[in-house]
């Protein structure tokens, strides 16, 4: 009851990128942060404590979607999919979501970051409209600041390339940000975040 106290007792700030006011979440720890943050954005979130709710999410979400097969390109995420008996491609396909993990969460905004370690040479953009990924809760950070620290402690040698996020999660909503012209990352993107700490 605490949280809906903190909540309803915060300041609001205006996100301009967004076109909406945002209630102010910065005073609450990482993980409560992103979530807002993240919801507000129009994420779907799953919190799972272990990796058979991971599994059981993960096939729901599949079914309910009526997807007959998911984009995966990593090896790790594979064997998960052959787990749940889920076919999955390397060929990006719009029809299918795509499945990965990510490197951060970023608490600040609710984003997601990304690199070349999970997206290759792909441009979010070109990805499939749907996203699927899977997060520890040992990935949140506040701020895009202390991700890119995180990136240099991570990859000592090979610094990833292709580094993006994703931070909005309607895909239908356009935004009026001139800068953004003609990049726009948004994804309707379903959370399966793991309890690691």
């Amino acid at each position: 009851m605490n949280l809906l106290k903190k909540l309803f007792q915060q300041k609001v700030v205006v996100d301009e990128s967004v076109d909406t006011i945002l209630p102010d979440f910065s005073d609450l720890p990482l993980d409560d942060s992103f979530v807002q943050n993240f919801i507000q954005r129009g994420g779907k979130f799953l919190y799972c404590t272990h990796q058979e709710d991971v599994n059981q999410n993960l096939l729901d979400i599949i079914n309910e979607n009526h997807w007959e097969k998911v984009v995966c390109i990593n090896d790790d995420l594979k064997k998960v999919l052959t787990i749940i008996e889920t076919e999955s491609t390397s060929e990006i396909n719009n029809d299918y979501p795509f499945f990965t993990n990510c490197e951060h969460l970023i608490s600040q905004d609710g984003s997601i970051l990304f690199s070349s370690e999970q997206l290759r040479e792909k441009k979010i953009a070109d990805l499939p409209e749907h996203f699927i990924v899977i997060a520890k809760t040992s990935q949140l950070v506040r701020n895009k600041s202390e991700s890119l620290m995180g990136l240099k402690k991570t990859y000592h040698k090979g610094f990833p390339t292709n580094i993006s996020s994703i931070k909005s999660y309607i895909p239908e909503r356009v935004d009026e940000d001139f800068l953004n012209f003609g990049n726009n990352n948004a994804k309707s993107l379903y959370l399966l975040l793991l309890e690691d700490l």
